[in-house]
């Protein structure tokens, strides 16, 4: 158990603290520091530098002689001497030796002054650097702003600023259809008003993460050379009850002045969550963060110019009242791209590295399959990072294919050491693969197969890269899948009699693909088109939850299991039935390491 802390002392505390501590050095230690400008010598000490002409001045005080004195070093000082009451003769003897009578020590100002210099001064700048800790003590706990109350802290990109067109935006062209829309009112608005049509007030992008949602907000502020105000929802949030509803007025403000402009709220779901129904809210401060929004959205016209733009990977998750129309009115969906828009991805981000000429993309971009833009760019990234490594002088064909087995499994382990036997059991294993899918009509042609360990984890992988894109799996293609993914285990089983733990990832995605056959792509003979798993998050990876009965569950499982079986069964005998050819390419792969699709299908038709 954590033990309990004790209460903070209020800041009144510490003042009156150190009020006291400045009370006992004004009292003591200040008087000492003065006096010790002023040195005190003995009387006899006195006329002997009178004597000596080394008396300039002199003033005689209540109880003390004040003079000015020439020193050893030649230069005049301040010193005082006790009074000699037996010394008569003592003011003829200075005038015989010139000695002025004036005032030495300067006289004290008013008593007003005094008191204002040694005690409301001091004071005072406590008082100051008293404030200036605590505020310096608040922005460390509440972020840079926290003592803005109310102050937006929106990155404001002026004109063009952002540098950023639609030309550096490939893969998305409905996205930047729709927004080009935007762009054209914002440059044309009385097209729009001759005909009374009004521009959405906000458009909310939706997507997976990667997919270029914040770039495509950008390229409209550049296309349209307007202001562009960005900021991230969870910069509303903040430890004071009520700044987020201010910095939400704030923000809007400011938007108005500048109009027209671009607000740009990236990940909005953070202040924009479904309010809690039964009542009882787990925050406060967001709610009255997305009330202010909600209200901030109606209290302008879009005929000002003022365009809210919005991303989120969470949609799902979004207040109804903020997706209505009259807020965001359009919502425009940037999902990840396709065979065609891969391609043109690689090819925008090429130009920013030297390529050689002749580089195929479209066999990356083939590759590459459920990539999405910021993958590919790192793909393209690491394939330059490759050829410096390689000596390159830039980018080749074989640099680009090594990055996406870099992104796909990991860097190759070259220091790795694999024992003779579980070498071998890997070669049949990643073989029994490969023949099991060129075994099958309807399955992808293999591009790769290799047993060097990556860091991963992976022992070695078959690559299968479709030749086109498709976007319907028949329930022919998802079975085939299933045992392609068995083949693995199966050659194991035929050659060695036994198996291993390598099949570990191969069986979590066979049994994943069986049970969305099932539960929700309706390819059973036994529950036929009924829906029995819902998808939540699904740019999220995609939370799966039955929506069935127990019983329902167990027959599921039943029917999954079936499934497997099946699929097992039939790479088994496609397995037997090329027994001959299984040992051969493995043999083949043991000696190279590596195989190309040509070579194993060179092999395989031999």
């Amino acid at each position: 158990m954590d033990e309990a802390r004790p209460p903070k002392k209020p800041l009144i505390f510490y003042y009156i603290i150190a009020m006291l501590i400045l009370l006992i050095l004004n009292a003591t230690l200040i008087p000492k520091l003065l006096s010790g400008q002023v040195q005190e010598v003995s009387y006899n000490q006195f006329i002997q530098w009178t004597e000596e002409d080394r008396v300039t001045t002199v003033e005689k005080q209540e109880n003390q002689i004040a003079f000015i004195a020439i020193n050893d070093e030649g230069k005049e000082k301040v010193y005082t001497t006790g009074i000699w009451s037996d010394d008569e003769g003592l003011t003829q003897r200075l005038l015989d030796h010139n000695v002025d009578f004036g005032n030495v020590v300067p006289q004290q100002s008013s008593p007003i002054i005094s008191f204002l210099l040694s005690w409301i001064l001091p004071i005072a700048i406590f008082i100051l650097l008293g404030q200036l800790l605590s505020r310096t003590l608040m922005k460390r706990m509440g972020g840079p702003n926290a003592m803005s109350f109310g102050k937006s802290n929106a990155k404001v990109y002026v004109e063009a600023q952002t540098g950023i067109t639609f030309a550096d935006v490939a893969g998305e062209d409905e996205a930047k259809e729709a927004l080009t829309e935007i762009v054209d009112f914002l440059h044309n608005p009385t097209k729009y008003s001759q005909i009374g049509a009004s521009m959405p007030k906000g458009a909310l992008l939706v997507g997976p993460p990667g997919t270029g949602k914040t770039l495509l907000a950008k390229a409209v502020a550049g296309e349209a050379k307007v202001p562009f105000f960005s900021i991230s929802g969870s910069e509303f949030v903040e430890m004071f009850v009520g700044m987020g509803a201010a910095r939400v007025r704030d923000l809007f403000k400011q938007a108005q002045d500048k109009a027209p402009c671009i607000v740009f709220i990236d990940e909005i779901d953070t202040i924009g969550k479904k309010r809690d129904s039964g009542g009882i809210s787990g925050n406060d401060e967001r709610e009255q963060t997305l009330n202010q929004l909600l209200t901030e959205m109606d209290g302008f016209s879009g005929e000002k110019g003022v365009i809210i733009l919005a991303a989120t990977n969470r949609p799902d998750s979004l207040d109804p009242a903020l997706l209505r129309p009259g807020r965001f009115d359009r919502r425009i969906p940037v999902e990840l791209p396709d065979l065609k828009g891969r391609e043109a991805i690689l090819q925008v981000h090429a130009r920013k590295i030297k390529v050689e000429s002749g580089v195929d993309f479209n066999a990356i971009a083939r590759a590459t399959s459920g990539a999405s833009g910021a993958e590919l760019a790192n793909i393209i990234n690491e394939a330059a990072l490759r050829a410096v490594r390689e000596g390159h002088s830039s980018v080749r064909q074989d640099d680009l294919e090594e990055s996406v087995e870099v992104v796909i499994a990991g860097y190759q382990r070259k220091g790795a050491v694999i024992p003779p036997k579980e070498k071998k059991i890997v070669a049949y294993h990643e073989i029994g693969h490969a023949l099991v899918a060129a075994k099958q009509t309807e399955s992808a042609p293999v591009h790769k197969i290799t047993i060097i360990p990556r860091t991963s984890g992976a022992l070695g992988y078959t690559m299968q890269v479709e030749e086109g894109e498709s976007n319907l799996v028949t329930k022919e293609e998802a079975f085939n899948k299933i045992v392609t993914y068995t083949g693995g285990r199966a050659a194991e089983e035929l050659i060695f009699g036994t198996f291993t733990s390598g099949a570990s990832n191969d069986i979590e995605q066979a049994t994943k693909l069986a049970r969305s056959m099932v539960t929700r792509l309706g390819m059973s003979a036994n529950f036929d088109m009924m829906a029995l798993e819902t998808i939540s998050n699904q740019y999220l990876g995609g939370d799966a939850s039955l929506a069935c009965s127990p019983e329902t569950a167990a027959r599921i499982d039943s029917e999954v299991l079936d499934i497997i079986k099946k699929a097992h069964e039939k790479a088994i005998m496609i397995l037997k039935e090329n027994i001959e050819k299984l040992h051969e390419l493995a043999a083949y792969l043991l000696e190279k390491e590596t195989i190309t699709g040509e070579e194993f299908t060179e092999i395989l038709n031999r």
